[in-house]
């Protein structure tokens, strides 16, 4: 249990708060590249309580400002976008992706205002399909050279989901190896060769066991937690006799970022980024290790439940998440579908819009979840203090970071450590776009 001034303290990450200037120290996820479409590449978004637009210009470069214009404050997300910038259509001032003012027109010839006026801008990049944005002061840091970012685009998938509720509890179910045994438990086995695309659903790696059966059948994993350089490795251990166990490891990426298995072959890096402290976005990057990702089969699956242009969930908190009594009683252990993000929004939006942990009672399945709060406190501290934090590297120290192994499959028991590493290694072996 924590305090509610504690609980404030890890949530709350609006301008000015000791979380939100952590957080604005890390590059976050703000659009799909696929949200600036070919024409009017420009959009609005609301990260960590601010407001900004970011956009394409005429030469291909991107960019963030803030969404008022410094003149009279009118919305630039209303602008055209003409003449090597981003036009406010109030009164025409132009600024580019630097925040610089290139026009003011209207004013007499000869004026100066044009170069006294400066819209604050923000550092804009893409990574494999999302659009990362820094928005903190200083130099950002490096982007580590994970798998996600190695990888090229036609082997990466990103999409993104919107959860109506606070990023940290968001957060908190994908470093929460348990909850999978009876949130996302299904009471029959599918064919395993149908589950491209779609998580828990093929088969454990070396094995032909559906992951939906281990996790249904073994519901008490053994869970280490060990500190690493990016943050924290997660290894859920399901015996399942005396000569096989189940290994699924998981990872942490400091801040707000987690590396799982998606299948045996594919992995899913994702990133919970505040809207602002009742709301979130996930992004995710799906990185495939074996052939091109079918982005179009994996777009398809996704829109079934997510609609655009917000990437709202179709079932949500007002139709009760889809839930059919009869599902639940016969086919999935919450009545809600077959699409474990509905599992996962239901949990975490159902905790409220921000959790109130001076009510809750962990365990030792939870020690993931202590783990990381421990970490995200220290770190606040620091911020606080102007230290450096975990995960603000240089671009030497980015070089450095690869992987990290992120593995589902059934190995030998008394060699279950050896096997996850010797399964990611293999695999990396295999993938076309791994250095050897």
């Amino acid at each position: 249990m924590m305090s509610a001034q504690q609980n404030e303290l890890i949530t709350r990450v609006g301008p000015g708060t000791p979380a939100g200037r952590l957080l604005r120290n890390y590059w976050q996820p703000v659009a799909l590249v696929e949200e600036l479409p070919s024409i009017r590449p420009l959009k609005a978004v609301r990260l960590m309580g601010q407001d900004f637009v970011v956009f394409r210009d005429e030469d291909g470069r991107y960019g963030m400002l803030d969404r008022d214009c410094p003149h009279r404050g009118a919305d630039l997300a209303g602008g055209r976008l003409e003449n090597g910038g981003l036009r406010c259509a109030f009164h025409g001032w132009l600024f580019d992706v630097k925040g610089s003012c290139l026009a003011t027109p209207g004013e007499p010839a000869g004026s100066t205002l044009c170069k006294k006026i400066r819209q604050r801008a923000y550092p804009v990049v893409e990574r494999s399909g999302i659009l990362f944005a820094y928005i903190g002061e200083g130099e950002p840091p490096a982007f580590p050279h994970f798998d996600c970012f190695a990888a090229p685009g036609e082997y990466t998938f990103a999409f993104k989901g919107l959860f109506e509720c606070n990023w940290l509890q968001a957060l908190e179910v994908g470093i929460d190896p348990a909850h999978a045994s009876y949130l996302h438990r299904f009471f029959e086995d599918e064919d395993t060769g149908a589950s491209y695309g779609k998580q828990f659903r093929g088969a454990s790696a070396n094995s032909e066991m559906p992951i939906t059966k281990v996790l249904r059948e073994y519901e008490a994993p053994e869970i280490l937690v060990n500190p690493t350089e990016y943050g924290l490795r997660l290894i859920a251990k399901r015996p399942l006799d005396e000569a096989q166990t189940h290994v699924r490891v998981t990872n942490l990426v400091f801040p707000q970022a987690f590396v799982i298995p998606m299948s045996a072959e594919m992995t899913i890096t994702q990133w919970h980024v505040p809207v602002d402290d009742r709301n979130c976005y996930w992004y995710a990057v799906f990185t495939s290790f074996t052939t091109p990702t079918d982005k179009v089969k994996m777009r398809a699956q996704r829109l079934e439940l997510y609609e655009l242009p917000d990437y709202t969930s179709r079932r949500n908190k007002r139709n009760n998440y889809g839930f059919d009594p009869q599902e639940q009683q016969t086919q999935t252990y919450t009545g809600m579908g077959f699409d474990i993000n509905v599992h996962d929004q239901w949990a975490v939006e159902s905790q409220g819009d921000i959790q109130d942990r001076t009510r809750e009672h962990l365990g030792t399945t939870d020690k993931g979840i202590i783990a990381y709060r421990r970490l995200l406190v220290d770190a606040i501290e620091k911020a606080q203090a102007g230290q450096k934090t975990l995960m603000v590297i240089d671009e030497a120290q980015a070089s450095q970071m690869t992987g990290p192994a992120s593995i589902d499959g059934i190995g030998p028991a008394d060699r279950w450590d050896d096997y996850w590493k010797e399964s990611d290694a293999a695999r990396r072996e295999r993938a076309p776009w791994c250095a050897k």
